[in-house]
C-alpha cells in the first residue's frame, strides 16, 4: 500500500519554479530520505506533502486521501516537525504539549500521560516547565518533534530533526523512528547529515534545482560498492577549495 503519493507536483514563486514535476511513490512502513543542498526544494517539498503550501500544480496523496482536497482528514493522520518550528514564546514545553493533544482529540489525562513519557525520552523532562523563547535550538525542535508524535501518526514529516541535536537525542530520536516504521508508520525525513541518513533509511530520493535525480534504496546504493555520500556527489557538484589558495 502507498502512504505517501504524488503526481507531477510542482511550485513556482513566480518565475522560480522551486519544484518541478515531483512524483513520489512511498509504500506504509518505509524510513524515506528527501536529500538535497540548500535551496534545493526539500522544504517546499514537505510544506506541499503536509498541506501547510498549496502546490502551483499536481496532486498529493496520504493513504489514499488527497491533501488538496481532504487536507483536515489527512491532517488528524499525520504529524510534523516543520522548517520552522512556530512555537509560542510566551509557553512553555509541557504547555505545549498540554495544547496540541486535545486537538488531536486526546483527553486531558491521556495528553498528560503522553507529554510526560515523551518528555523523560527526548531528556526534557526536567525543563518541562522552560519557557520556549529561554530554550536552545536543540530543546525548542524536540519540543516540536514531541508535539508531532503525540497523537500517534500514521505518517511523520520531519524537516531536519537532527540539526542542532546532541548525540544522546540524537540516538534516542533514530531508535524511536525505526521502532515507529517497524510498526507500519511512515516517516519521510530531511536531512544534511548523511551519514546518519545512511544508517536509518530503507530509501531516498536526491532533489537539486527542484528536479529529482536520483531515487533508490540503500540496498542497492550499498550493492554498487557505494555509500550515500558517494551517490550524493555524483548529482550535486561541490565548490572547489583550490580556488581559495590565499587560505593558510
Amino acid at each position: 500500500m502507498l502512504e505517501i503519493e504524488t503526481h507531477n507536483l510542482s511550485k513556482a514563486f513566480g518565475d522560480l519554479v522551486a519544484v518541478s514535476d515531483l512524483n513520489l511513490r512511498i509504500p506504509k512502513g518505509t524510513l524515506f530520505g528527501f536529500l538535497g543542498p540548500n535551496g534545493s526544494g526539500k522544504s517546499t517539498t514537505v510544506k506541499m506533502l503536509t498541506g501547510m503550501l498549496p502546490p502551483t500544480s499536481g496532486e498529493v496523496f496520504i493513504s489514499g486521501q488527497s491533501v488538496i482536497h481532504s487536507p483536515i482528514a489527512v491532517k488528524k493522520r499525520i504529524g510534523v516537525l516543520p522548517e520552522d518550528l512556530a512555537l509560542f514564546d510566551s509557553l512553555t514545553i509541557w504547555e505545549h504539549l498540554l495544547m496540541v493533544g486535545p486537538v488531536y482529540g486526546l483527553s486531558h489525562k491521556e495528553t498528560a500521560t503522553r507529554a510526560e513519557q515523551l518528555l523523560v525520552y527526548l531528556d526534557l523532562w526536567q525543563g518541562r516547565h522552560t519557557y520556549v523563547d529561554g530554550a536552545s535550538s536543540g530543546t525548542r525542535k524536540k519540543c516540536s518533534l514531541a508535539m508531532a508524535l503525540i497523537h500517534n501518526p500514521e505518517v511523520l514529516f520531519l524537516d531536519e530533526p537532527f540539526e542542532g541535536i546532541d548525540p544522546v537525542s540524537s540516538r534516542n530520536i533514530k531508535d524511536l523512528l525505526l521502532l515507529m516504521t517497524r510498526k507500519g508508520v511512515t516517516v519521510f525525513l530531511t536531512s544534511h547529515i548523511l551519514e546518519v541518513v545512511e544508517r536509518i533509511v530503507q530509501s531516498f530520493a536526491i532533489i537539486v534545482a527542484g528536479k529529482v535525480v536520483c531515487t533508490q534504496t540503500m540496498e542497492e546504493t550499498l550493492s554498487d560498492g557505494e555509500t550515500l555520500e558517494d551517490l550524493f556527489f555524483k548529482h550535486v557538484v561541490r565548490n572547489k577549495a583550490e580556488e581559495l589558495e590565499w587560505i593558510g
